[in-house]
């Protein structure tokens, strides 16, 4: 009898260690993708990272062969998507949007996840935020804005996207130097968009790409971009390094992540595909379009330039407490 039991319990292990090792081995048999790939895009249509999310998935479908269905999973910052993404299988199956916004608020403890949880495939996106004003605003230029602010505490309203995010770090900087405002998040990017044009707020804190058709529009201009460098669409417009501030490390970039324990040949044929979209005519007038293009990040690239952005994030967030 003992025998018997001893054989049981070793059978039993071995059957455990074969079922936890099965799903991995069956993965590395299979073609892929051979099966549709969802696209999690973690905010709500008509945003940004909809935008991106949905033009990669479609040129994607062309490179690898398969459906890529886009799910928009809204909340908390994005966060709501990504937790989606992390307890969905790490198979390659799955891949979702991750912003520089999600990650902020992750850095500043409204998210729980970490860059570590991701395995960052590539950034697709990468621009500098600006801050925006109505064109029929009494603020012709970024020293009347700021003048005014510092002369009425509080009193100018921000649109921003949220707190915790690159947008409340700006606004707390700007406090620090004197130049006090109000920060009115809108969880919803068509309502922040439209928020300093129905006068609801003074300016918004916001990427040229997500607002260019009131751009092109001509009812949203700029007064300031949050860079070292002029923007080579908008050259007339100062930096923030010439106002002598010093808060241009926090680039707004899009990025395709997937879980950390998704297989490297996976992430390596996805990787593949991703860099051959880049390089599509049909993507680089996307990016034209909507001022995003950014240089191409090697995959060990984007993982570190998403890393970093999480470690400065922290900084500032420990900062301006």
């Amino acid at each position: 009898m003992v025998i018997t039991s001893r054989k049981s319990v070793v059978l039993g292990a071995l059957a455990l260690s074969v079922a936890a090792g099965g799903t991995n081995a069956a993965w590395a048999q299979e073609k892929y993708p051979s099966r549709p790939i969802e696209m999690i895009v973690t905010f709500g249509p008509g945003g940004g990272a909809d935008a991106m999310g949905r033009k990669m998935s479609q040129l994607l479908e062309k490179k690898l062969g398969v459906p890529m269905p886009v799910s928009n999973v809204a909340g908390a910052s994005g966060n709501a998507g990504l937790t989606k993404l992390l307890t969905n299988p790490a198979d390659g199956y799955t891949v979702a949007t991750l912003i520089a916004l999600s990650v902020a608020a992750s850095a500043t403890g409204l998210g729980t996840s970490k860059p570590d949880d991701f395995t960052v495939i590539a950034v697709t996106q990468d621009s500098s935020s600006m801050l925006f004003v109505p064109v029929d605003s009494p603020f012709k230029t970024i020293k009347e804005f700021l003048d005014h602010a510092k002369a009425n505490p509080g009193k100018l309203k921000v649109a921003t996207s949220g707190y915790g995010t690159q947008d409340d770090i700006t606004l707390k900087y700007l406090a620090s130097l004197g130049y006090k405002t109000t920060n009115v998040p809108f969880a919803k990017p068509a309502e922040r968009y439209a928020s300093p044009l129905g006068k609801h707020t003074d300016a918004i804190y916001e990427e040229p790409g997500d607002v260019a058709q009131f751009i092109q529009g001509k009812k949203l201009r700029p007064l300031v971009v949050f860079d070292d460098q002029r923007h080579e669409s908008f050259k007339d417009i100062p930096t923030s390094k010439e106002l002598g501030m010093s808060i241009s490390d926090l680039p707004n970039f899009r990025a395709i992540a997937v879980p950390a324990k998704t297989p490297p040949d996976r992430v390596k044929a996805m990787a593949v595909a991703i860099d051959s979209v880049l390089d599509s005519p049909e993507w680089k007038k996307f990016c034209a379009d909507t001022y995003t293009c950014t240089k191409k990040y090697t995959q060990q690239e984007a993982q570190a330039h998403v890393k970093q952005f999480y470690e400065t994030v922290q900084k500032y967030s420990k900062k301006f407490k």
